[in-house]
């Protein structure tokens, strides 16, 4: 798809006709297969000494470390506990302020994949000036970035944005999942859910060089990411791991998300955080 065509999508009132055409994009590439994870979220000042559910199948440490040394040793305490589990940590933006330039930050990357970071658990595509070089030292310090995400609302065309993911995916092969919706919205002038399913369907179709488009699950609501199911997503990030609800199994986040990818008429399949899927 060219860009030009692809804002003529986003100006589009024929939501209907835009979800079909991304839907059948998502099949192409995954079937009827939609994966999904159960994250259990630590906070980086109590991650040493915290416990999670053995249901979790990624271990994701959230929070700002004031330097290197401190995100290393969470990291490890975390590692020599998670009995094999992937364990994702911290933003790219996050982890670049603590080196003062590229060959400082390559440094610091080694240091906690050396301590056994999977992966870097997310990286804002709209909250760096240049992504490839951050993107690159990840790379040359032979790590992964779990997600690619996008921090802010705008309301404006989500195209140019996306256009600059794709190019980042044709240089750098970086790109294993995308989420477009915004992680952040005004509350005086939120996104509304036409914004939302046109934005997943239309970077569903942009992007054909990016394997996965996501949706997350705790963030967003089931509501939502079952209807973004229908207009091109194919991936529910940050599940809760939690296996029973005070209103019963049937109403614990488990079988809720297994019950609404059914309802789309799709297959649950459930992956650990390396995108290594499961066996039922």
């Amino acid at each position: 798809m060219m860009a030009d065509e692809a804002e003529r999508l986003w100006e589009t009132h024929d939501i209907l006709a835009l979800g079909t055409r991304a839907d059948e994009a998502r099949r192409q590439r995954h079937g009827d297969r939609v994966t999904f994870v159960r994250v259990a979220t630590l906070a980086l000042d109590t991650a040493r000494e915290a416990r999670w559910s053995s249901a979790a199948r990624e271990i994701r440490i959230a929070g700002r470390p004031h330097d290197v040394t401190a995100a290393e040793q969470a990291i490890d305490s975390v590692v020599r506990r998670a009995e094999g589990r992937p364990v994702t940590a911290f933003s790219l933006a996050e982890l670049q302020a603590l080196a003062p330039d590229r060959a400082g930050f390559v440094d610091v990357l080694r240091r906690l994949f050396g301590a056994g970071l999977t992966s870097v658990a997310s990286a804002d595509v709209d909250g760096l000036e240049d992504l490839r070089q951050p993107v690159e030292a990840v790379l040359a310090a032979d790590g992964h970035i779990a997600r690619f995400t996008v921090a802010r609302a705008t309301h404006e065309s989500p195209v140019p944005l996306f256009l600059a993911v794709r190019a980042l995916q044709k240089t750098t092969g970086a790109v294993r999942a995308f989420a477009p919706l915004p992680r952040s919205v005004d509350g005086s002038r939120p996104t509304t859910g036409y914004e939302d399913v046109k934005s997943v369907a239309i970077a569903r179709l942009l992007l054909d060089n990016v394997g996965s488009i996501q949706v997350d699950w705790a963030l967003h609501g089931p509501k939502l990411a079952q209807v973004a199911l229908l207009f091109g997503a194919d991936d529910l990030d940050a599940v809760p791991v939690e296996d029973e609800s005070a209103d019963g199994r049937r109403r614990a986040p488990l079988e809720e998300v297994k019950r609404n990818i059914r309802a789309a008429s799709l297959t649950a399949v459930e992956r650990d955080g390396r995108f290594g899927v499961l066996e039922s």
